[in-house]
């Protein structure tokens, strides 16, 4: 059954990423671009998945166990730091510059555009790296310890 709503869920979010525009980095790029013609449009479709991220999060807070039955697991970070600084940063660089982020990036590639496929390699190699270096991270502070 999970896997089944996942799927669902999936494809609701795809399609609401296709109808609304947010999977053409055009129109992203349009978005971002405040100093040209901007195009406000896709800070509507942002405030509507705010407000409904912010009742979900509501409603989940009061349960510990989800709808299907699974155990919730909230995040529990709360602190800022140079990591979270620079990846937002970085994010957001790169969002400014493909028109793409991780979900419009992999919708793209459903309708098969060529530079989601670079950008999704790209994205995925960088996980890549990240991991390794998290993984040597991790072997240094337990060899030190």
């Amino acid at each position: 059954m999970t896997v089944f709503t996942s799927l669902l869920a999936g494809l609701v979010f795809g399609f609401g990423l296709l109808i609304s525009g947010m999977a053409d980095p055009n129109k992203v790029l349009g978005f971002l671009d405040l100093a040209g013609p901007w195009d406000p449009s896709l800070a509507l479709v942002m405030g509507g998945a705010i407000a409904v991220g912010l009742v979900a999060f509501a409603v989940a807070r009061q349960r510990t166990d989800s709808f299907l039955g699974a155990e919730m697991k909230l995040p529990s970070a709360r602190h800022i730091d140079r990591r979270l600084i620079l990846g937002s940063a970085l994010f957001g660089v790169g969002w400014g510059v493909a028109g793409l982020c991780p979900g419009p990036a992999l919708v793209s590639i459903g309708t098969g555009q060529i530079k989601a496929v670079v950008f999704v390699s790209a994205m995925v190699a960088g996980m890549g790296v990240f991991e390794w270096l998290e993984r040597r991270q991790s072997q240094r502070t337990a060899t030190a310890s």
